[in-house]
């Protein structure tokens, strides 16, 4: 049996690499091998951290008999959804015609040709509770694949068509909503909240920043945002040691964790508390901040400058792996253990997210080393991640890169967080970059209906099945490509006044404006950017005088709400309106002293070098 996982970038992948079940990874040559054989395949996805991943590869993918059992008769492909997310997203909208249990691990049984027929999520070694053990479903697919074909394959068809559908229906033009219609969705998930413990609904419990973010920009939301943001920071979701969200509670009070700790929910929180603390001035939401910047660059900052996916739920204690242990310890009993691995693959899109979080908190908080550490990520991310042609490849891992292509969301998350980085320390050459993989994914998508498309046209495999989704809106726990891009639009037309950039994310927001205000625990970012579209526009710049960093001016302007605020250097100013970013054009310093540009709609007030008049 060939070991084709062994020497492959996904840590996730090479966890699985001594299994007796003969992976093979996504591609064609598993497709190929399924139509030699004329036999199904199942589609195992997941990711390194995932606790009932680690779970199900030692009760079945390590047992020799159901290996024997599924190599004789499937052709197995193992995915890290982080690594694939267009595959993993295509394949959970095929799981949901089977099941509504939807989550990692996902386990999904095809046609040769791709095509879902049956799926489920964690299956184990022996019935339990009414649940078929992993054995009994592979016997069940098996028989129907071999007694009732045509009928499997008939099934597989229809679901395709109804996927197809449903995501034509789910992404039809609608338009924009008036800040009536937002307060609306902030009073929608007012009824869901939880009055004692925040947050929504029962449990599990996640902390949707997204969401949280959205609200923060409605003065209706707000109170409702500062109430969650205030109990989720002195609950147990969060690490007391060292300051990062875990990735849920399974708990209404947020106890008992999942005890994994993902890269985009610590940058995202990272911001919310920022912008939190910019609205309140609470010193809780200053310490919360200040806590989670320690976890992402203490934790999950990697030596090339980007950040690692995620830390594990489990650690080595005493020679067995176990969750959640060496979390619950004091720091003096943590000092003497081996932390919990990182998956330590550098993404793309997720670097995106720190990048921005870092330079926009450390901005508003006035912590320069934050942004520093953006710059460095952002260097990183554009050395290892960017091709020759301008085109963005999604994963590494130390000096390898990943086969598997960049998705929208990896366009989106880095050049808005390349934005914000811009913005925050006036470097043209950070706003041009981004600027570029704007305008890649605009020429891309020509004159469809969506204004943005991953240049070269996302995964060939997947295209090949059917399933692909052209434009994936989902986005619970961060912004969806189709959002993200649509920020980082919004942000240059208000950093160049081209018209362009403007309708782009007005159109891909019109593309999933009906469905944000139906369920806006879904849509948080999409929301948030509909907010400020429904709002004045408004920019801030503040020019400083060459060596210049502080001052009464410029921490007002740290904390100003003006939807964007940037802060340069005279000369630096100069060189982004060369660029042709042109807020900052004729942008200089009054008697050498920092200068505020207040302007609204692209007319500015007259430039004011004192605090209280800004």
């Amino acid at each position: 049996m060939a070991n084709r996982l062994g020497d492959v970038v996904s840590p996730y992948l090479r966890a699985h690499a001594d299994n007796p079940v003969d992976w093979f990874p996504w591609g064609p040559a598993a497709f190929a091998e399924a139509r030699r054989r004329d036999v199904p395949i199942m589609v195992s996805i997941g990711y390194a951290t995932c606790h009932w991943c680690h779970v199900m590869a030692r009760e079945s993918f390590s047992d020799p008999v159901t290996a024997e059992e599924l190599n004789r008769r499937f052709v197995a492909i193992k995915v890290d959804r982080e690594e694939h997310p267009d595959v993993d997203a295509a394949y959970l909208s095929a799981a949901s015609a089977f099941t509504g249990n939807l989550g990692w691990p996902l386990t999904v049984f095809a046609t040769p040709e791709g095509r879902a027929f049956f799926a489920g999520t964690y299956f184990p070694p022996q019935p339990v509770a009414g649940r078929a053990s992993f054995r009994q479903v592979l016997d069940a697919v098996w028989d129907a694949w071999t007694s009732r074909r045509e009928q499997v394959e008939s099934d597989a068809g229809k679901v395709r068509e109804a996927l197809a559908a449903a995501a034509e229906a789910a992404t039809a033009v609608s338009e924009l909503p008036t800040g009536q219609q937002l307060d609306g969705a902030v009073a929608l998930l007012a009824q869901a909240e939880d009055p004692e413990f925040g947050g929504f609904g029962a449990a599990p419990k996640f902390p949707v920043a997204p969401t949280l973010d959205f609200l923060l920009t409605r003065p209706a939301g707000q109170d409702l945002a500062v109430r969650t943001l205030e109990q989720m920071a002195a609950s147990p979701l969060r690490d007391a040691v060292d300051g990062g969200f875990f990735r849920y509670a399974t708990r209404r009070d947020w106890s008992e964790p999942h005890y994994e700790r993902m890269l985009y929910d610590n940058a995202l929180l990272l911001d919310t508390y920022a912008r939190a603390w910019r609205l309140t001035g609470e010193e809780w939401a200053e310490r919360t901040a200040d806590g989670v910047a320690a976890f992402l660059l203490g934790v999950l900052r990697r030596p090339s400058g980007g950040f690692a996916s995620a830390q594990d739920s489990e650690s080595a204690i005493d020679g067995a792996r176990v969750e959640g242990t060496y979390y619950t310890l004091p720091p003096a009993e943590r000092a003497g253990l081996e932390p919990p691995p990182l998956d330590a693959k550098v993404l793309t899109g997720w670097n995106g997210f720190a990048i921005g979080a870092l330079a926009r908190a450390g901005r508003i908080l006035d912590r320069p080393a934050w942004i520093a550490a953006a710059a460095e990520a952002a260097d990183a991310v554009l050395a290892r991640h960017r091709r020759a042609d301008g085109t963005l490849l999604r994963a590494s891992l130390g000096d390898r890169r990943s086969e598997a292509g960049a998705t929208l969301e990896d366009y989106g998350g880095l050049a808005a967080g390349l934005l914000e980085l811009a913005l925050a320390t006036g470097d043209a050459r950070t706003a041009s970059a981004a600027r570029d993989l704007v305008d890649l994914c605009l020429d891309a998508a020509g004159e469809g209906t969506c204004p943005f498309e991953t240049p070269g046209g996302g995964d060939p495999v997947l295209q090949s099945t059917g399933l692909a989704v052209r434009v994936d809106p989902s986005e619970g726990a961060y912004p969806s490509g189709l959002s993200s891009m649509s920020r980082a639009a919004h942000t240059l037309y208000l950093m160049t006044g081209e018209r362009r950039y403007e309708r782009a994310a007005r159109e891909g927001m019109r593309l999933v404006a009906a469905q944000a205000l139906q369920v806006p625990s879904a849509f948080g970012t999409a929301l948030a950017l509909m907010s400020e579209l429904a709002g004045e526009v408004e920019q801030l710049v503040v020019v400083l005088p060459e060596g210049a960093a502080s001052g009464d001016l410029v921490d007002a302007a740290r904390r100003h709400p003006a939807p964007l605020v940037a802060i340069a250097t005279e000369s630096r100013a100069a060189e982004l309106a060369g660029d042709g970013f042109e807020l900052f054009g004729g942008r200089t310093t009054r008697d050498g002293l920092p200068t505020a540009y207040l302007c609204r709609d692209f007319v500015c007030r007259l430039p004011v070098t004192d605090a209280a008049a800004l």
